[in-house]
């Protein structure tokens, strides 16, 4: 497991890490996580490390998309001096270019999306132990839907960074991909974009097999 005793973990995300989790910071207590995965993460891991001592903080915020975490990320990362960063965005930057086609300033394009990013890995890597990228997601299981699509795009960017770097990689893409074999997206998410508990959870799933946390 990658984790060590005492070690500060943050999330940092859009609405699907954020789900009322508390303000200004989500940390120090179960009720302050909110319930996405962030806080199933945070519930597994204090159950089956216990002697570790973990401690978890979310800073995840609705409708944020890269240039936010950019604006935001000396005062809700660097300043909460974390062991570990997982970053889950790239969702709006994508949505945002097929629900408001006519807003061009409300768009993320790619080449942005990734120098952003670039940006705050290099920022943070000398001062934390390391960082878990999770990809952005649609629950469309058709890769010819357009805006699947554009998300593979984002993702395989995401990818791309975390490899460059030797960084925690998560593809949620094909996670749920997977899960969709045997049922259909609507049964996790209504817009195919925010999970439900069963959903927030599968997701948290993916996140702890990566880590490496596999106690009963």
């Amino acid at each position: 497991m990658l984790f060590e005793k005492n070690d500060r973990v943050l999330f940092i995300g859009d609405s699907i890490t954020d789900y009322n989790r508390a303000r200004p910071i989500g940390q120090g207590r179960p009720d302050t996580w909110g319930t996405s995965y962030a806080a199933n993460v945070s519930s597994l891991l204090s159950c089956m490390y216990p002697e570790l001592h973990l401690h978890f903080i979310n800073v995840g915020i609705s409708g944020n998309q890269i240039r936010n975490l950019d604006e935001r990320w000396d005062t809700d990362v660097m300043e909460q001096k974390p062991d570990w960063v997982s970053v889950l965005i790239g969702i709006n930057d994508v949505w945002r270019q097929f629900d408001t086609p006519t807003m061009p300033s409300r768009h993320v394009p790619l080449d942005e999306f990734e120098a952003t990013y670039v940006k705050l890995v290099e920022k943070t890597l000398p001062h934390v132990k390391g960082m878990i990228l999770m990809t952005p997601y649609f629950m469309e299981p058709k890769k010819q839907d357009s805006m699947r699509a554009r998300m593979d795009e984002y993702g395989a960017v995401v990818k791309k960074i975390a490899d460059k770097y030797h960084l925690v990689y998560i593809d949620l893409q094909s996670a749920w991909d997977r899960l969709f074999e045997h049922m259909h997206p609507c049964n996790i998410a209504w817009d195919r974009i925010h999970p439900n508990v069963v959903g927030a959870m599968y997701i948290a799933k993916q996140f702890t097999k990566a880590i490496g946390a596999d106690r009963a």
